[in-house]
């Protein structure tokens, strides 16, 4: 069984702040990488930021993804991720059309179940990290959610419901260890 767990989706959905609780409770979790490149890049050069050279940034996504999901392949217990390796191959295929989004997923799976945040206008937000307008979230949102049952993932949509609710959500359903 795989112990790499996907929380995706919608861009302002909740998925950090829903990770930030299952660090609290304990479960190791992986930040998403898009959001580690765009501040390491706002420091330095700038080069691969995703509203200046899109392409750059979703090809130093995937490298980190991959980094992430062998540093966690090594070490015993569930960890959370953030986004990952499918959603930035998935950014990239969509943006160059370069056929990599299957091979790179069989090469590096996750647990067979992806929680996906929907769209929630309510909570959405943008920020110095996040600089895409809701519209271009939920279009985004629409392709993960296409893509993942296509690879063989389940999906399984987050509620719209307080952060521990959320959490306990998704523990429930990965503690049902029917495959």
């Amino acid at each position: 069984m795989n112990r790499s767990v996907l929380i995706s989706g919608c861009s302002g959905g909740g998925k950090s702040t829903l990770l930030a609780e299952l660090g609290r409770r304990g479960y190791r979790i992986v930040e998403e990488p898009g959001r580690r490149i765009v501040k390491q890049e706002i420091e330095g050069v700038g080069a691969a930021l995703p509203w200046a050279n899109m392409e750059a940034f979703a090809r130093r996504a995937i490298e980190m993804a991959i980094a992430d999901h062998a540093a966690i392949a090594r070490q015993p217990g569930r960890a959370f991720f953030d986004r990952g390796l499918i959603d930035a191959a998935a950014a990239l295929q969509h943006l160059t059309g370069e056929p990599i989004l299957e091979r790179l997923s069989a090469a590096y799976p996750y647990d067979r179940r992806v929680f996906l945040t929907p769209p929630w206008p309510e909570i959405y937000v943008s920020d110095p990290e996040r600089r895409h307008g809701f519209d271009e979230a939920v279009a985004e949102y629409d392709r993960l959610a296409a893509i993942y049952p296509m690879l063989g993932y389940e999906v399984i949509i987050l509620p719209k419901m307080p952060v521990a609710d959320r959490a306990d959500f998704v523990l429930d359903h990965l503690s049902q260890e029917a495959n």
